[in-house]
């Protein structure tokens, strides 16, 4: 049985649902219907950012990781931290896993944040993400929220929060980027 990491925030936790409705309890759905041997662990945890999550990630390498999702840095974007900054921890992680697992297969869940956060600081982090799954020999979910970011009825109240229905987009769009790869 081989292990798959999804390590994030709440938009990986499945924040305001049920687990079995989050996007990585949906991959496992699909991952056991076709028979694969895989293993998802949901590794989200609400609120967190990209320094959070390189102070955690430690942690979690003590078991052993085959194919790793890294879907961090949205809660940085909410909170205008820089885009030098959040780049610069997520690589720390990249760093990690690789060091731990040099045979891991490491896959970037790309994000943007709204138009709000002003359009010089949107462009800047928005490439964050291309640029380290380039530069680490990534694979690339372009959009994490792409379909749902901004759909009133595929969020929960909060406007953040994907509801049940927009968690099977999630899983979508991770799955299209993941299935090559397993």
């Amino acid at each position: 049985m081989k292990t798959i990491l999804f390590f994030g925030n709440s938009l990986t936790a499945g924040y305001g649902l049920d687990a079995s409705e989050s996007f990585p309890s949906l991959i496992q759905k699909k991952i056991d219907s076709l028979n694969l041997p895989y293993k998802a662990i949901n590794a989200g945890l609400s609120g967190e950012t990209s320094a959070g999550g390189k102070n955690r990630i430690d942690w979690l390498l003590r078991q052993k990781i085959d194919v790793f999702v890294l879907e961090l840095g949205a809660n940085d974007g909410l909170r205008g931290i820089s885009p030098a900054e959040t780049k610069k921890n997520l690589q720390a992680i990249i760093d990690k896993v690789k060091a731990k697992y040099p045979e891991a297969v490491l896959i970037m869940a790309g994000m943007e944040v709204p138009p709000s956060m002003g359009g010089k600081y949107a462009s800047e982090f928005r490439t964050i993400f291309r640029q380290l799954a380039e530069e680490n020999n990534m694979a690339l979910v372009p959009f994490l929220l792409d379909g749902v970011g901004g759909v009133r009825t595929l969020n929960q109240q909060d406007g953040v929060h994907p509801t049940a229905e927009g968690q099977k987009i999630l899983a979508n769009n991770v799955w299209k980027v993941l299935q090559p790869v397993l």
